[in-house]
């Protein structure tokens, strides 16, 4: 690890089932990687705001912001959408454009061999980040090369427990650059206020990561301990126990609860005892990090230590190996992929 005033280096967080045995390539064209978003709600018909569900190849998140504002006559901050999709790969996502008592433009207009409308429908509201149930993954690994006993134990172990929920690399920037930036601007340096949302979100996912890690190296990511914060599964509703008795313990178990790690910014950590002590310590390898996210506009939350994949399929092909998997808004394929094969570029995230 790097200390924070030098160039940061990212580090190479601990897997959890005895790292990758494997290589493959994930990208090797568009529909090697599909993403597939599901809203938390469904679009009423009705409203000020057209709702969009687009699907995208080879375009990041915000640059179809851009165009969709562009084409509508309207600023960027009345567009909406609920998480950022990689520029990587085949991506179906939503977007909502603010036009109150306005006609919508004609969408198929700006349709071209990397977007596709595939819906148009209006609802009351803006699209908020984070309220999707999920994303859908299919995925081929091409090129794949390794053990495959020990990747389909690796496979089963997750389909069981889960892997841990670390942050993606691709939240960092290229070479964990968003971390430097997010050095600069707590040192003072003037950013713009959505790569002001970028550089916190960095910060924090990288304490976040540190103290996910050092759950992992003591392999207790996925277990009870005392002075945890448990998150109900399917819901951000968080509550903190001392006593961890015998029906606790199974409902982490069968993942009905599990334990977090802090998302850092002002206030008092909400866990206890020897857990609150570990995060500490974590955190204070990161002093100009934390100083500045606790200075920020940011308070105290939490993030489940670990996700577990709903729907998780996987088989061999001539071209390699196929997983299909959703995960909940917020957790990373990335995260997922490290465990089972080495490969410099992964992408993919659930926003």
């Amino acid at each position: 690890m790097h200390d924070d005033a030098n160039r940061f280096l990212l580090p190479d967080w601990p897997r959890a089932y005895g790292g990758p045995s494997a290589t493959g390539n994930i990208k090797s064209n568009p529909d090697d990687f599909i993403v597939e978003e599901t809203l938390s709600f469904t679009p009423e018909g009705h409203g000020e705001h057209i709702f969009l569900y687009v699907e995208k190849v080879g375009e990041n998140t915000e640059y179809i912001a851009r165009l969709l504002a562009r084409h509508a006559g309207v600023r960027q901050r009345d567009i909406g959408y609920a998480g950022l999709k990689d520029r990587h790969g085949r991506t179906r996502q939503w977007f909502s454009v603010w036009l109150p008592g306005k006609d919508a433009p004609d969408w198929q207009a700006i349709e071209s061999e990397r977007l596709t409308i595939l819906q148009a429908i209006r609802h009351p509201r803006k699209l908020k980040r984070g309220v999707l149930a999920g994303n859908r993954f299919v995925i081929l690994i091409r090129h794949w090369q390794g053990n495959r006993v020990q990747t389909e134990h690796q496979l089963q172990c997750i389909q069981a427990t889960g892997f841990p929920n670390y942050f993606g690399e691709q939240r960092f920037g290229h070479r964990g650059g968003n971390i430097e930036k997010a050095l600069a601007l707590f040192q003072g340096q003037r950013v713009k206020p959505e790569q002001r949302s970028i550089y916190l979100s960095a910060a924090r996912s990288l304490l976040f990561n540190d103290i996910l890690a050092a759950r992992v190296t003591a392999q207790t990511w996925n277990q009870a301990l005392s002075g945890d914060v448990f998150q109900l599964e399917g819901s951000h509703s968080h509550f903190l126990t001392d006593l961890i008795d015998a029906p606790l313990i199974e409902r982490v178990r069968i993942s009905d609860i599990h334990p977090t790690g802090a998302l850092w910014g002002r206030g008092s950590l909400r866990s206890s005892g020897d857990v609150a002590t570990r995060e500490r310590a974590c955190a204070d390898a990161h002093p100009v990090l934390v100083t500045g996210l606790e200075c920020a506009d940011l308070s105290q939350d939490r993030r489940a230590l670990r996700v577990k994949p709903e729907n998780l399929s996987w088989h061999w092909s001539d071209d390699g190996l196929n997983l299909a998997f959703t995960l909940p808004a917020g957790s990373y394929a990335t995260a997922l992929l490290r465990e089972i094969i080495v490969h410099s570029d992964l992408v993919g995230h659930s926003d």
